[in-house]
């Protein structure tokens, strides 16, 4: 998709902007004053899956989404830059570039992996993570998925494919079924947008291909920043005790449960997330005034 040209329809396009580079031409909104709070989207998501509840934070602080590299309106500007160092790396330096220092960084899925890789990049107070996928595949599918993401990714028809495959609301409506979250007909009608575009597909895959949390995943120990983890107890797509089991080993992590929600949790719910970030970046700012008192 591009930007304006497919604006039309797109939730909070009066917050839409490009910055060109670096590396990518990234899709950015951006709104409201105060700290500021990064929203990082998961995988086949894009900056829609906010709208919700963007508009409920902005009251309270900065807030900037953007799409990642080759998701909706973001693109690639060099292909294999997709996993996630490269990706930390490049959202690092557009927060650099555009001047934004982030005092709490959200994200969803992927995004909260990546939201918890950039804790070392750009030393946020604290991060929020939202159904993070922070567990391998196992057995089988842990070689036989991320193999099948590479041959997809290098096959030139395979994006136009999957597109027409899976762009039917029929399809979308079943697949958002399968991560346990009650959505509306807006949901669905914007990932079929999303899903029908090749493009956004190819970044998809691209990313898919090219995604290893294996060093983050040995480093989780040493964040030592504040995390929360928001979890729904009926995900479909990243098992509830993955974000258990991550937060043990982080020093500073804790996990609060959603009963009846699913993976698409801040879809569903966004009231109740943004409660919950707005207590969090209260907490932190406390945190920093009695540290400031005690010296």
């Amino acid at each position: 998709m591009d930007w304006p040209e497919h604006a039309a329809g797109w939730p909070l396009a009066e917050h839409s902007r490009v910055a060109d580079g670096p590396v990518h031409r990234w899709h950015v909104q951006e709104a409201g004053s105060g700290p500021t709070i990064l929203l990082l989207h998961g995988a086949a998501g894009a900056t829609q899956s906010w709208r919700g509840l963007f508009p409920l934070l902005i009251d309270r602080a900065h807030v900037v989404a953007l799409d990642l590299p080759g998701h909706g309106f973001t693109k690639l500007g060099a292909r294999r830059r997709s996993g996630l160092q490269p990706t930390a790396e490049d959202v690092t330096a557009l927060c650099q570039t555009e001047g934004w220092s982030p005092t709490v960084i959200v994200g969803h899925s992927a995004g909260g992996v990546l939201a918890l890789e950039l804790s070392r990049h750009l030393s946020p107070r604290g991060v929020v993570t939202l159904n993070a996928a922070l567990g391998r595949f196992e057995g089988m599918a842990g070689w036989l998925f991320p193999m099948m993401a590479k041959l997809l990714a290098l096959n030139p028809f395979a994006p136009a494919l999957i597109s027409r495959m899976s762009g039917a609301d029929h399809r979308i409506r079943e697949l958002l079924a399968s991560t346990g979250s009650q959505v509306d007909d807006e949901t669905v009608a914007l990932y079929g947008r999303l899903a029908r575009d090749k493009g956004h597909v190819d970044g998809t895959l691209a990313m898919m291909a090219q995604w290893n949390i294996d060093g983050l995943l040995a480093r989780l120990g040493a964040i030592d920043v504040p995390v929360l983890l928001l979890v729904g107890d009926q995900d479909g797509t990243v098992p509830p005790h993955i974000s258990h089991r991550a937060a043990a080993r982080m020093p500073k992590a804790r996990v609060l449960g959603y009963p009846g929600r699913g993976h698409l949790l801040h879809e569903e719910a966004p009231d109740l997330v943004a409660e919950e970030i707005v207590s969090f970046l209260d907490s932190l700012a406390a945190e920093a005034i009695a540290a400031t008192s005690r010296r």
